[in-house]
């Protein structure tokens, strides 16, 4: 590693404050874990699914204390062996089109950090879901899937990365280029994943016609909000656990639901869990995070440009703390993910919080719109039994990562709803 500079020291320190944080708030969470049954909870979760739900914490803890670690001293490792230099220059050696070079030297790191990530992948699955009885994935299928992801990142991945390379290498004001087709992009593959993406991946069916359905698609237009088709997702092949969302555009409305969820839930609860969902549109959260999303999107390609720009004094401090010694756009992509990782996670204090007051307004219209705000509380304590979630998490724990409110704290404001 070559002499460190004022930019190495911010990295490291970084890196290792955001692990203690990290690991104070995972130990802080096993300490929170309640000794008996919440209250609002009694009668559907028993002492001893409470112990089991609390020896799952205590297992995914470890887990993701070794793969944090694991992480970081892969990082540090490569860094100190100059190794983004040497894969730059190794390269560079091939004598290809800048764009191939920036392509490969991305790739390359991309397919790196993928199969370093299989093996704790399998491990979460194989190991602690299958544990817990949550697993109903073959090996088969996750092989299937790590491939066809890797195939998917390289098929729609590397095309954008080849014109934002392009931009930076071509272009007067890059950075706002790059951004307005990132940003095109983005809105263009949010349209198109549910019609030709996760169908690579699930089966969707379309619901039988019946009573559920009709209640559907009452509430949607209660709601003013006419669903397109409403759909049933396999999520069983893979896991026991239940979700539901909606996706599409305008008039283009689709909602599709786990089949995990339609045999855990009544139809109350159902119509419930929907209501929450169309809160969130009607109560302009999914405009306003697409709005903030654009907006930090800008930010972060105005702070590429300053990284990858040859002339700078900050892309100078940036490459020659990593010990790379020509200025590109490839590697200074990869620094700035780096540099960014320990800031945009304390950024996301701020993220999860306002996404938790969402949370809370999207209950509260589900309640008003029902009339039935028990349906929901039901509906919540199930999902969260089922699948052994932290009933009462540390706080900690909540502002890091909890981009929902914890389960007791929902409950009580829909009581006051009710």
């Amino acid at each position: 590693m070559n002499d460190w500079n004022w930019v190495s020291v911010i990295v490291v320190l970084g890196v290792f404050l955001l692990w203690k944080i990290e690991l104070a708030a995972t130990l802080l969470n096993i300490r929170a874990f309640p000794s008996r049954v919440p209250a609002p909870l009694a009668g559907l979760m028993s002492e001893e699914k409470l112990a089991q739900a609390k020896q799952y914490l205590q297992d995914n803890s470890k887990f993701h204390i070794v793969q944090d670690a694991f992480g970081i001293a892969v990082l540090l490792s490569f860094w100190a062996m100059d190794g983004f230099d040497m894969l730059d220059q190794y390269l560079r050696s091939f004598e290809l089109p800048p764009i191939a070079t920036g392509i490969l030297f991305l790739a390359t790191l991309g397919l790196a950090q993928a199969v370093l990530g299989w093996g704790f992948s399998y491990f979460a699955t194989f190991v602690i879901e299958e544990k817990y009885g949550f697993n109903r994935s073959t090996k088969k299928t996750f092989v299937i899937d790590q491939c066809k992801g890797l195939v998917l990142s390289a098929v729609i991945g590397l095309p954008l990365a080849a014109a934002v390379l392009w931009i930076f290498q071509n272009v007067p004001n890059a950075w706002l280029w790059a951004w307005i087709v990132v940003t095109l992009f983005q809105l263009l593959l949010t349209y198109l994943a549910p019609t030709w993406i996760m169908p690579l991946f699930n089966r969707f069916s379309p619901m039988p016609d019946g009573e559920l359905k009709k209640a559907i698609n009452a509430l949607g237009d209660q709601c003013g909000f006419p669903l397109e088709n409403v759909l049933v997702m396999d999520g069983s092949k893979r896991s026991t656990k239940a979700n539901a969302f909606f996706t599409g555009f305008g008039k283009h409305k689709k909602i599709a639901l786990y089949d995990t969820l339609m045999e855990k839930s009544s139809q109350a609860e159902l119509l419930a869990i929907l209501a929450h969902e169309i809160g969130h549109f009607r109560c302009g959260h999914i405009r306003q995070r697409l709005c903030v999303g654009i907006v930090q999107t800008a930010v972060l390609f105005f702070l590429i440009g300053m990284i990858v720009n040859p002339q700078g004094a900050i892309a100078r401090a940036v490459f020659d703390a990593f010990g790379v010694s020509q200025i590109s756009a490839h590697v200074g992509l990869v620094l700035f993910m780096v540099l960014f990782e320990p800031i945009g996670k304390l950024l996301g204090i701020a993220s999860h919080a306002w996404s938790r007051k969402h949370e809370y307004e999207a209950d509260a219209y589900a309640a008003k719109v029902t009339g039935n705000a028990s349906a929901l509380v039901e509906a919540l304590k199930k999902l969260s039994s089922d699948t052994l979630s932290h009933p009462s998490p540390a706080s900690l724990r909540v502002w890091l990562d909890y981009s929902h409110p914890p389960l007791l704290y929902r409950l009580n404001s829909l009581e006051k709803a009710d």
